[in-house]
C-alpha cells in the first residue's frame, strides 16, 4: 500500500463559502498566497483545488487544458478514484491563471503541454482524492462516535458496516473541513482500481457532439466586433501604405488598426473584416529578409553541421571506434519547418479598458496570455482577467502567445469588445513553425555488422533558449537531442553533438513533441541503414542492440508479431519499423504497411503500434492519441513542409499544405502494454515514430532510401 506525507502533497483549506477545500501541494512554492477566500498554513501553495460543496457537488479546479487528448476525463478519473466517487460525479472548472497556485510541476508554470498532464498529477489528484475521503469518513465517524475503520466511503456516500446509518459527502463537507489533516493517507493498491485503467467514456463528447461545447471561436459577447488581420509577409517587414477609403467603403467594416507590421480590419462580422481587408491593397517594405529562400537557409545549416558541437552525450571514444571499424557509414538527414494547422484558427478576443482588460482564449499557458495582456496595457496582472476555453487543437501552436497579445494590441484601439479571427491563409504563413533540422550521422560497424561507434551531429535553433531560459544549460537545448541522447541500442561508443544556429527568417517553436519528431526519424532510418549494411533482418537487428532495454525489447516483438512482420508482402509493398524511446518515459513500436505506385506515390495501408506507457488511466484516451499521433504524424511525414521564396511562406491552405484526408487513413491498430510502471506522456510519442517506419516501409517496398523529408514527389519517375 502506498502512503503519502500531507508535507509531500495535500492542504485543507476553508472556503469562505462552507464545503471541504482541498489543495493539491506539487513541490516548493514558497511564499505563494492562498487561494482567495480560503486559508492555508505559511509558505504551502497548492497548485489544483477541489471543492466539496454542502450541497455534495464535487469540483475540480483543473490546471490543465483539454485540447482534445481527453484530459478533462482522466484527471477526473484519477480523483473520482480515491475519493469513491462515480466519475459522473465530478464536474470541471477551468483553473484560472496563477503560475504559484496552477504550476505544472514538472515544467515550473502553469502549461498544458510536452505529454505532461497525467505524469504530473497522477499522484498529486489521488493523494488529494484518498486525503478528502480519509476526513469524510472521519467526520461520519465522529458523528456516529465509531471506530472510523467500520465506516466505508462508496458513491459520495459514508456508510456505517454494522447499522447501515449513512451520510452524504454534502451533509459531511462543513464538519470534515474542520479535523485535522492527516500526517499520511493511503493509496489503494493498483489491484483495487476500479476506475484507473478502464475505458470509461469521455466526459466531453456529448457538449461536442451537440455543438454545446464551448471553443475560443465561440465567444459571442453584447456589442462584439470581430476583426481580421494580415501581419507582414515577411518577418521583420512593415506597413507601407494601405488603401483604407476602400475597405470603409465596404458594408459592415467599422476600423482600420494599423500596427507596425499588421493591420486589422474592424467590422460588424467576418464576412466584412475579410472584405475591407482584401480591399486595403496593403504595400510593404519587407525588410531584411526579403530575399531569404529555403535553399538559403539550408545551406547555412550545412555550413554550421560542418563545426563542431556541445557534445550532449559521450560515451568512449566514438571517433577513433570509427575510424578503425571495419565498415564506416555516414548520411544527412534534413526535417523541414512544419505548420500546425489546428482545426481552430489562431483567435482571441478582448475588451480592453481603462482600468481592466478581459481576454477570452484557448491556449496551453494561461499565465503567459495574462502576462503579455498586462505588459501591452500596462495594467497590473490582478487587472487583467482571463477567461480559457476548449482548445480546437493546440499541438504546441498554442504555448504561444503572439496571437494574443496582437488581439491586445489591437483591442487598445477598439471602444468595446473585439475578437479577432485569424484566416487560415495568415494561420500558415504566420505560424510559429516546427524547426529546420540538418544532422549529420555516422557509425562504425565490426565484422559482423554490429555498430561498435555512433556520431550524431544535430544542428537547428534552440526552442528552449527562448521559450523557457533556465531549461537551456551549457549551450545544450534538451529538447532538440531528447531522443538523440537518450538512445538504448546496446553501442560501445557513442557521442551526441548540439549545434545550435538560429533560423531567424521564420519564428520556430514546439510542433507536437519538437525534438523527437525529428530526432527519432533520425535515428530509427539510420539503423535501418545499418541493419541493411549488416545484411540483417531491421527487427532482428534492433532485438539484438537491447539488451539493457526489455521493456523496448517487448513492444518491438509485440509489434513486429501484431503486423505479422514476416508474411510476405506483394510487390510494391513493404513493411517498415521504427522504436521510440525519450523523455516521455514511453516506449512505442511501430509498424507500417506502405505501398508505392510506379508513378511514385505512396499509400499507407496499415500501421500497427505497440505502447508501453507505464500505467494506464484510460486505455480508449491512449489509443486515441496513438491513432491522432499517427494521422498527423503521415500529414508530416509525407507532405508536412512550409518552404520560403523572397522571404514569404510558400503555402496557403490546405490545398498546398497537404494533410491527410479520411479516405487515405490506414488501419490503425494500438496494442497497449499493461504493467505497474510510473506513467509515461502519450500526446506526442504516437507521431514522433511515424516518420521513420513510413520511410523505413519505403525502403522496403522500394530500395530507396529517405533521408529528407517529406517523402512527397521524391519517388516519382522522371
Amino acid at each position: 500500500m502506498h502512503t503519502v506525507s500531507r508535507r509531500d502533497f495535500v492542504v485543507v483549506l476553508t472556503s469562505a463559502a462552507g464545503g471541504l477545500l482541498l489543495g493539491c501541494r506539487m513541490g516548493d512554492r514558497s511564499g505563494a498566497p492562498p487561494a482567495a477566500g480560503a486559508g492555508s498554513s505559511p509558505g504551502f501553495a497548492p497548485n489544483a483545488f477541489i471543492r466539496i460543496g454542502t450541497d455534495g457537488r464535487i469540483t475540480l479546479v483543473m490546471n490543465q487544458i483539454e485540447m482534445g487528448q481527453g484530459m478533462y476525463t482522466s484527471m477526473p478519473m484519477l480523483l473520482a478514484e480515491e475519493l469513491e466517487v462515480g466519475l459522473d460525479q465530478v464536474q470541471l472548472e477551468h483553473a484560472p491563471p496563477n503560475d504559484k497556485l496552477y504550476a505544472n510541476p514538472l515544467i515550473g508554470f502553469q502549461v498544458t503541454g510536452g505529454s505532461t498532464s497525467v505524469r504530473a498529477m497522477y499522484t498529486p489528484l489521488r493523494t488529494a482524492g484518498a486525503t478528502a475521503r480519509t476526513m469524510l469518513v472521519a467526520a461520519a465517524a465522529r458523528t456516529w462516535e465509531v471506530d472510523p475503520a467500520s465506516c466505508r466511503a462508496h458513491q459520495g456516500v459514508v456508510t456505517h458496516a454494522a447499522t447501515g446509518r449513512t451520510l452524504s459527502y454534502g451533509a459531511l463537507a462543513d464538519q470534515a473541513a474542520k479535523l485535522p489533516v492527516p500526517e499520511k493517507v493511503a493509496l489503494k493498491d493498483p489491484k483495487d482500481f476500479t476506475l484507473i485503467g478502464t475505458p470509461a467514456k469521455r466526459l466531453d463528447t456529448p457538449d461536442k457532439v451537440t455543438g454545446k461545447a464551448e471553443f475560443g471561436i465561440d465567444v459571442r459577447l453584447p456589442g462584439m466586433k470581430v476583426a481580421t488581420v494580415a501581419a507582414s509577409p515577411v518577418l521583420g517587414g512593415k506597413v507601407a501604405g494601405l488603401d483604407e477609403a476602400k475597405a470603409k467603403a465596404i458594408p459592415g467594416v467599422q476600423q482600420i488598426v494599423r500596427l507596425d507590421d499588421t493591420v486589422a480590419v474592424v467590422a460588424d462580422h467576418m464576412w466584412a473584416a475579410k472584405q475591407g481587408l482584401a480591399a486595403l491593397a496593403i504595400r510593404w517594405d519587407d525588410g531584411p529578409n526579403a530575399k531569404v529562400s529555403t535553399s538559403d537557409v539550408v545551406q547555412e545549416l550545412d555550413a554550421a553541421s560542418k563545426q563542431p558541437g556541445v557534445v550532449a552525450r559521450k560515451q568512449g571514444d566514438a571517433a577513433a571506434a570509427i575510424a578503425g571499424a571495419a565498415q564506416k557509414l555516414e548520411a544527412v538527414y534534413q526535417v523541414p519547418f512544419l505548420a500546425h494547422a489546428t482545426m481552430e484558427p489562431m483567435n482571441c478576443t478582448v475588451h480592453v479598458r481603462k482600468d481592466g482588460c478581459e481576454v477570452w482564449t484557448c491556449s496551453q499557458v494561461l499565465s503567459r496570455a495574462q502576462a503579455t495582456a498586462a505588459q501591452v496595457t500596462g495594467l497590473p496582472l490582478e487587472k487583467v482577467v482571463v477567461h480559457n476555453h476548449l482548445l480546437g487543437g493546440g499541438f504546441g501552436r498554442r504555448l504561444e502567445v503572439d496571437y494574443v497579445t496582437q488581439a491586445v494590441r489591437i483591442g487598445k484601439q477598439v471602444e468595446g469588445p473585439v475578437k479577432v479571427v485569424w484566416t487560415r491563409e495568415e494561420d500558415v504563413q504566420h505560424d510559429v513553425y516546427r524547426p529546420y533540422y540538418y544532422d549529420r550521422i555516422a557509425a562504425g560497424l565490426d565484422a559482423r555488422g554490429k555498430p561498435v561507434a555512433w556520431s550524431h551531429r544535430l544542428v537547428g535553433p534552440s526552442i528552449l533558449a527562448r521559450w523557457a531560459p533556465p531549461a537551456f544549460k551549457d549551450g545544450i537545448d534538451g529538447d532538440a537531442v531528447d531522443a538523440a541522447i537518450h538512445l538504448i541500442y546496446d553501442i560501445p561508443a557513442i557521442r551526441v553533438e548540439y549545434v545550435r544556429h538560429e533560423e531567424p527568417v521564420l519564428n520556430t517553436g514546439f510542433w507536437r513533441g519538437v525534438g523527437p519528431t525529428h530526432n527519432v526519424f533520425v535515428i530509427e532510418s539510420f539503423i535501418d541503414e545499418l541493419a541493411a549494411a549488416a545484411k540483417t533482418d531491421p527487427v532482428a537487428y534492433r532485438r539484438a542492440l537491447l539488451g539493457k532495454a526489455p521493456r523496448a525489447r517487448a513492444v518491438l516483438d509485440l509489434a513486429a508479431k501484431q503486423a505479422g512482420w514476416e508474411r510476405p508482402l506483394p510487390a510494391g509493398r513493404g513493411r517498415g519499423v521504427s522504436l521510440l524511446y525519450s523523455g516521455w518515459d514511453t516506449y512505442v513500436a511501430q509498424v507500417a504497411e506502405v505501398e508505392v505506385s510506379k508513378a511514385g506515390e505512396v499509400r499507407v495501408h496499415r500501421i500497427v503500434c505497440a505502447v508501453d506507457c507505464g500505467t494506464i488511466v484510460n486505455p480508449d484516451i491512449v489509443k486515441a492519441q496513438i491513432e491522432g499521433g499517427v494521422v498527423f504524424g503521415i500529414s508530416g511525414a509525407l507532405w508536412g513542409e512550409i518552404t520560403l521564396k523572397n522571404g514569404r511562406v510558400e503555402q496557403s491552405n490546405f490545398n498546398n499544405y497537404r494533410t491527410l484526408r479520411m479516405n487515405e487513413t490506414p488501419t490503425i491498430e494500438v496494442h497497449l502494454v499493461r504493467n505497474g510502471e510510473a506513467p509515461g506522456g502519450i500526446g506526442e510519442p504516437g507521431t514522433a515514430v511515424t516518420a521513420p517506419a513510413l520511410a523505413n516501409a519505403i525502403f522496403a517496398a522500394t530500395g530507396k532510401r529517405i533521408r529528407r523529408l517529406p517523402v512527397k514527389d521524391q519517388l516519382r519517375s522522371t
